[in-house]
């Protein structure tokens, strides 16, 4: 296995910087499915059978890439009761296919920078994890390595921004999760000894506050009142005294308008306003987002928040709170920790020594979120870089053969 990889390694860089020269924006759907078909190519070449998941018209969006193994599809099928069984665990791989550069953004080709560093559109998040999951899968082909195991390594198409409703968008990838027991996803690495066994999740709220309205002239008297704004304001400053040192909750208030002729488009989250400094403003609106490490912390975090919307409101302000549910958190289990073991393992062996858990606030959700309460998870499998989602993200070229190295003992020790 090490051998092999260190043998092709140049058609690695070569297969990244392919990938990497084509835009692949989330809303570019023709973008999105060349990539696809990049990747099918050599997912094939692993002996993989793949498959291309359409999405409806009204979701917008390319769909996703499958690609199984025989044993995979073998043991998939529950009405076949000779089928051969694995030998280790089903896994369940993840990698993404878009991008956050939409076609109108600055162009940035693959390029690189020096002997080990290199830029592009997502050459780190995620083209890099998607090239270092299918070496790996190469790597293991060619050793006979994959004939015993059952593996589905699954290509959504939007996970930077994932299509309405999520039921339909992440539907069959949930549905496919469920039949494996790990799941292995290969976002961002953190160096070469840390994974994630955890993610926060993400969540959405929207204050609306209405309020008498009048001539300034009478602000904070009984009759007149505070106004919207003043009431938003107080509502805002109360999450923030009460919520904003828990550990692993956050909550960013991304849009915050009012005056006295306010308009707001929800589906653009676009406002426009007349502020008029002599009439007390009757409406406000404020949408921000809520980050949570568990279910638990979410469901704590909205009831503080409703709380604080409903009671002490200031004179003549009437305000309501509704929360968007978004993507889960991945909880942080024994099961991942179980899996963290064996990574530790081969790093160890590998001469590196042993792998830590990273930190859960450092990341964001993703698409492994939707598959952990069902399966041991384990994130940060992928390349290493800087500057993610942003003109002149970068990868390290020269770790990217030692991630391979541990992505592919990481799923041979697992399927034995």
């Amino acid at each position: 296995l090490m051998e092999y990889i260190d043998a092709n390694m140049p058609r690695a860089i070569e297969l990244l910087k392919e990938s990497v020269n084509v835009n692949s924006g989330t809303l570019n759907i023709e973008g999105v499915k060349k990539v696809g078909a990049i990747y099918r190519r050599e997912l094939e070449k692993a002996g993989m059978k793949t498959e291309w998941i359409n999405m409806p018209d009204s979701i917008k969006r390319a769909g996703h890439l499958v690609a199984s193994t025989p044993m995979a599809n073998a043991s998939a099928d529950v009405n076949n009761k000779n089928a051969q069984k694995p030998k280790g665990k089903k896994l369940f791989l993840i990698g993404h296919l878009d991008t956050v550069f939409e076609p109108d953004m600055p162009p940035n080709p693959f390029t690189m920078i020096n002997d080990s560093t290199a830029t592009g559109q997502g050459a780190n998040d995620m083209k890099g994890g998607d090239v270092v999951m299918i070496i790996a899968l190469q790597a293991l082909q060619a050793q006979g390595l994959l004939k015993d195991a059952a593996i589905t390594a699954y290509f959504t198409g939007d996970e930077e921004h994932a299509g309405y409703p999520r039921e339909v968008s992440r539907g069959d990838f949930i549905e496919r999760a469920k039949k494996a027991e790990v799941a292995l996803a290969f976002e961002g690495a953190n160096g070469l000894r840390s994974v994630a066994t955890a993610r926060r999740g993400a969540s959405g709220w929207k204050l609306e506050v209405n309020a008498k309205t009048g001539h300034s002239s009478g602000v904070f008297t009984n009759s007149a009142g505070y106004g919207a704004i003043y009431e938003a304001a107080r509502i805002v400053n109360s999450f923030r005294e009460q919520l904003s040192q828990e550990k692993y909750l956050t909550f960013n208030p991304g849009l915050f308008i009012g005056g006295s002729d306010m308009q707001y488009d929800d589906a653009k989250s676009f406002g426009s306003t007349i502020g008029k400094t002599n009439i007390i403003a009757p409406s406000a609106v404020v949408i921000g987002d809520l980050r949570f490490l568990t279910e638990e912390q979410k469901n704590k975090a909205r009831a503080v928040m409703s709380n604080i919307v409903s009671n002490n409101n200031l004179t003549g302000a009437r305000a309501k709170i509704t929360f968007q549910d978004g993507i889960p958190s991945m909880a942080p289990t024994e099961g991942n920790d179980r899996i963290l073991n064996i990574i530790s393992g081969v790093t160890v062996d590998m001469g590196l020594g042993a792998t830590v858990a990273g930190d859960p606030g450092s990341r964001g959700a993703g698409d492994i979120s939707y598959i952990a309460a069902y399966v041991d998870c384990i994130d940060g499998m992928g390349a290493s870089g800087r500057g993610a989602h942003a003109v002149g993200e970068t990868i390290h070229l020269y770790e990217l053969p030692f991630l391979i190295k541990r992505a592919a003992l990481t799923m041979h020790r697992l399927t034995r």
